[in-house]
């Protein structure tokens, strides 16, 4: 492949990502590349200068995501004068086949919307109706027991922030929709890998959003949420075959 059918080939896939979720989307359409065959298996995906360029990323954040894809056998970094980033042949796990029979089971776009819908209304209520008391502090206690989880309990301990919040907003209609979203979107996310640079951003977020909450700020609350809710989607995006 020429470098200037594969430029052709990537300008659709590959674009600025947003500043909130840089690391997340710039993952989401990387692997989108690898995914459509854009660059097959044995060739070299575009210098990093490139890549960050096109995703207006940080070398930094770049490389994180090209470890990422390396340490999930999609990617090989090879050294030398012929060096780069090089596709592999696409491995075909236990957790691939799963997923590919869950998202056949489940609208996955409806399912995402509807949860994203769900997540920032409770946010803007519990940030409008004002927390406080034993609410405020079982609210607090949720956050707190997502920063202190061990890698094996944290999508456990982040439903359980995320429920409260639901449970939180003074709607039993909406907290029981959002547990029955949450629990598909769950088995969407048990099968894709638990990345330290997305907790790492998702902890600020949940940071920021409980601050937005408890200050009564309704539209930081909202806009927040949304935005977490962005990049969760971005990374099953990325990962659905």
């Amino acid at each position: 492949m020429s470098d200037d059918v594969g430029a052709r080939r990537l300008t659709s896939v590959l674009r600025p990502v947003r500043a909130g979720n840089g690391f997340e989307e710039a993952l989401e359409q990387v692997l989108q590349v690898l995914r459509l065959g854009l660059v097959p298996a044995g060739e070299r995906l575009p210098a990093e200068r490139e890549l960050a360029e096109r995703l207006r990323i940080s070398r930094v954040t770049l490389r994180e995501v090209l470890k990422v894809l390396q340490d999930q056998g999609l990617v090989e970094s090879r050294r030398g004068r012929y060096g780069g980033t090089f596709v592999c042949p696409r491995p075909k796990s236990p957790g691939e086949s799963e997923l590919r029979r869950r998202v056949a089971a489940l609208d996955v776009e409806d399912a995402l919307r509807f949860r994203e819908v769900l997540e920032v209304g409770a946010a803007g209520l519990c940030a409008g109706e004002g927390l406080a008391g034993a609410d405020a502090d079982r609210l607090r206690a949720a956050l707190t027991a997502t920063h202190d989880a061990p890698l094996t309990d944290y999508r456990r301990l982040d439903t359980l922030l995320h429920l409260t919040l639901a449970e939180l907003s003074g709607s039993p209609r909406l907290a029981a929709q959002y547990a029955a979203v949450r629990a598909e979107v769950n088995e969407l996310l048990d099968c894709i890998p638990l990345l330290v640079r997305n907790l790492e951003h998702s902890q600020a977020q949940h940071t920021s959003l409980v601050e937005a909450v408890l200050e009564g700020d309704a539209e930081a609350a909202r806009e927040v949420m949304r935005e977490h809710c962005s990049g969760t989607a971005a990374l099953l995006r990325g990962f659905l075959v």
